[in-house]
């Protein structure tokens, strides 16, 4: 298994995204055979990560993924690589409901790897050393990996910084707009929509290469301690699935699809915004989440695709944006209605914003298309309009166990629902 390190920070917003980014590239541009991970219910950032490194990006779940879990995906990750890079979630101590489980602490603890502390160092100067001492010292004895200083504004703030921290300064980010990676919609803009990307990763790479000892990161990683690879994962939806999979269509887990292939399903993919249909011949179609939204008007138009899920013999399957395009329509954020697929009797709406957010615990319900207890995830602005009968698809609970309404919607093999899922529960 490769050495890895954890990049974290103590709030959002401190640039680990933009180190973890730089620290790929430059590393692959040295030659290595880099990976990467990341902890937690996230779509975008993983594929940032895909674009610096050429390989997947693997989540990391430690509040829904059991250790045999966690150590099949790491065994994934490693194979033919040289270091991977883990980057973590929101401030190092932060998980779900004010609880240290699922955080990037935990996973860190877990696998005993050390932490890469990145800190946004605008407006502080000797302070700084309080804040790095709480943050290695706070609980669940960390291994302390070094600090990356960002947006550092000038020579002698570099040197009021280095002279307060010492030797755990292992590099310097000065402050650049250059390097900001723009925000849209749910959160950072998709890798794939980002045309000057390849240009940003470089510039980011070099200020790395040039700020930052990457020996010395190389030597800190360490081999995560897990202590056996217990292959768990959740069945595949059938033996034969197709998956739509397009700028509309882009939240799945990589984990999730190299599982079902380990069990022999045959997976292939289709673009509704193409206008395609799926395999005609798939006893399993899935439609993962993304932003349906912002192509509603195409896809009500597409007859060729919404055709081929109509004509579908077998197990029909939507996750949120997935979940939405079954319905019968879809209103957009200017209130302009789209006409979908109809094989749910449910409208969504953009409308009205309303975030709904949150880890969720599923019991599936009778007709679902797994029979065991999973652990999902919600993260979404749209509602249900107006919703017709049908049958729910799970029993829910949040977090920390307290219960949810009913989610989803089943009327004969299609089904969908608001609900991520990331894996079986234990």
């Amino acid at each position: 298994m490769a050495k890895a390190i954890v990049v974290a920070a103590p709030a959002s917003g401190s640039g680990k995204t933009l180190v973890t980014l730089g620290l790929l590239r430059a590393l692959r541009n040295r030659g290595l055979k880099v990976s990467s991970a990341k902890i937690g219910p996230d779509y975008i950032d993983p594929r940032f990560h895909e674009a610096a490194t050429g390989r997947p990006c693997f989540n990391l779940d430690p509040w829904a993924m059991n250790d045999g879990q966690i150590a099949a995906i790491l065994d994934i990750a490693s194979q033919d690589a040289d270091i991977l890079i883990i980057e973590g979630v929101m401030g190092l101590f932060d998980g779900p409901r004010g609880s240290l489980r699922g955080s990037t602490a935990d996973l860190a603890h877990l696998l005993q790897v050390p932490v890469l502390l990145t800190v946004d160092a605008r407006h502080q100067g000797q302070s700084v050393a309080a804040l790095v001492h709480g943050f290695t010292r706070f609980k669940l004895g960390l291994k302390s990996g070094g600090v990356i200083l960002n947006r550092v504004a000038s020579d002698r703030h570099e040197a009021i910084l280095r002279d307060a921290l010492g030797e755990r300064v292992l590099g310097v980010l000065r402050q650049d707009d250059s390097l900001h990676l723009p925000s849209r919609h749910l959160g950072l803009i998709q890798a794939e929509e980002n045309q000057e990307l390849e240009r940003f990763l470089e510039r980011i790479a070099s200020a790395v290469t040039h700020e930052t000892i990457l020996d010395r990161i190389l030597g800190i990683a360490a081999q995560p301690l897990v202590e056996s690879v217990i292959r768990e994962s959740l069945p595949p939806l059938g033996q034969r699935i197709a998956i739509a999979r397009d700028r509309a269509f882009s939240f799945v887990y990589p984990h999730l699809l190299e599982s079902w292939r380990r069990a022999g399903a045959d997976i292939s993919f289709f673009s509704p915004l193409a206008n395609e249909a799926p395999d005609a011949d798939a006893d399993a179609i899935f439609l993962p989440g993304g932003y349906p939204e912002l192509h509603a008007g195409q896809i009500a138009a597409n007859t060729v695709f919404l055709g081929g899920l109509r004509a579908a013999r077998g197990l029909v399957y939507g996750e949120c944006g997935g979940y939405m395009v079954l319905g019968e329509g879809l209103i957009d954020a200017k209130g302009h209605s789209h006409t979908m697929a109809g094989l749910l009797p449910v409208v969504t709406s953009f409308a009205t914003r309303k975030l709904h957010l949150g880890y969720r615990s599923l019991a599936p319900l009778p007709g679902s298309p797994w029979n065991r207890p999973l652990k999902a995830h919600e993260f979404h602005y749209s509602t249900e309009t107006s919703r017709g009968a049908g049958d729910p698809l799970f029993a829910a609970a949040d977090s920390v166990g307290d219960p949810l309404p009913a989610m989803g919607l089943r009327h004969g093999k299609v089904m969908g629902s608001y609900a991520h899922v990331i894996c079986e529960a234990e």
